[in-house]
């Protein structure tokens, strides 16, 4: 804790010494669209709903199940897609997560498509199990003849303002850890349909974490038609040639807010990065970077010690350490259960953020 506290005392010495407003808020993070310039407009749950009812539509054999889905979900997300293709293909489930990855191992082994929900991100460790050692390895374990390709979960993620420990976690590194899968986390409605459309036409097992506190928050001109996102590649949402900075699914509008102050008062030229997938990663997109700017900083929600942070920092030092002109930098989640009234000093924001870019500057 005195560590924790010391630290937290640096950044605001650096926020006073830039001139830099420390403001604490609910939100802890600025949206910025992405925009290919036509679309309806739509929040982030209106996309997921319009990925999966084109899904639904395009593949008969398609299969769309999770606790309260039939409702439409505690999040909206399949909203009227029960009404519209019945109850046969849109359900309920039992509140039981590893039945409901069981079931969709099974629906996807026989052929068929299974889009399933777990309600909450904190919800699935009842299913690693089925996810982990099943689905990732039914392939492999079977020397080709049977996969559980068609098989794609859906799981709300990340800090929303008041989910506390329960509502608020991030575990994409456990399932990162795993060959087989593959594992992606949208930034805002174009992503996520694309995500969702790519994630079900893929032949493997795909998780894709939904930031929830981006349903309502994130809004954008999403293209109406069929559309798909590649997997395994990062996106390049700001260029810049003295750090660079990466994250995924929330974080990255924090990073870009970050990027734009430390323009402005720093006079430091960042260049972002979305990751997008986490499993498999795009290396050549992240080491290019790193490369041409020789710093990097890496913020995730999830805590510190082995959040997927750790991954990229190991690898950019591994194949970039010539490059590099400092070592590199993690901003994150601490070492902690996530927080319910401290939220606000858990979170790796823009003041963290910032504080970081200025010290790998000045190393």
């Amino acid at each position: 804790m005195n560590i924790i506290t010391a630290q937290l005392g640096h950044i605001l010495h650096n926020c006073i010494r830039f001139n830099i407003k420390c403001s604490w808020s609910r939100s802890h993070f600025t949206y910025y669209p992405t925009s290919l310039g036509t679309g309806n407009r739509m929040n982030m749950f209106n996309a997921i709903n319009n990925a999966i009812d084109l899904a639904l539509d395009e593949d008969k054999s398609a299969l769309l199940f999770g606790e309260d889905v039939g409702f439409g979900g505690v999040f909206r997300c399949s909203v009227n897609l029960r009404d519209k293709y019945g109850s046969q293909r849109v359900f309920n489930t039992p509140l039981c997560e590893q039945g409901i990855a069981g079931f969709a191992i099974g629906v996807a082994n026989t052929g068929a498509t299974a889009i399933a929900e777990i309600q909450f991100a904190d919800y699935i460790f009842p299913s690693f199990d089925q996810i982990v050692n099943e689905a990732a390895k039914y392939r492999y374990r079977s020397g080709g003849l049977f996969d559980c390709g068609s098989l794609t979960f859906r799981v709300p993620c990340g800090a929303v303002g008041h989910g506390a420990l329960y509502h608020s976690q991030s575990p994409e590194a456990y399932f990162a850890h795993t060959p087989g899968l593959r594992v992606v986390v949208p930034r805002g409605p174009i992503k996520a349909k694309g995500l969702i459309l790519a994630c079900i036409r893929d032949p493997n097992p795909c998780i894709v974490f939904e930031p929830k506190t981006l349903y309502r928050a994130a809004v954008e001109d999403v293209p109406t038609e069929y559309y798909t996102s590649p997997l395994g590649k990062a996106d390049i949402l700001r260029h810049g040639k003295d750090v660079t900075l990466i994250g995924w699914g929330t974080q990255v509008h924090v990073l870009l807010e970050v990027a734009e102050t430390a323009n402005l008062k720093l006079n430091i030229d960042c260049e972002v990065i979305d990751l997008v997938s986490i499993l498999p990663w795009d290396t050549d997109a992240i080491c290019t970077s790193a490369k041409k700017t020789g710093r990097v900083i890496i913020a995730h929600e999830a805590p510190l010690t082995q959040g997927f942070g750790s991954e990229l920092a190991s690898y950019i030092q591994e194949k970039c350490f010539l490059h590099l002109e400092a070592p590199v930098k993690r901003v994150t989640g601490w070492d902690t259960p996530f927080p319910h009234v401290f939220e606000p000093f858990y979170m790796p924001d823009k003041h963290r953020c910032l504080s970081a870019i200025n010290d790998i500057v000045n190393f």
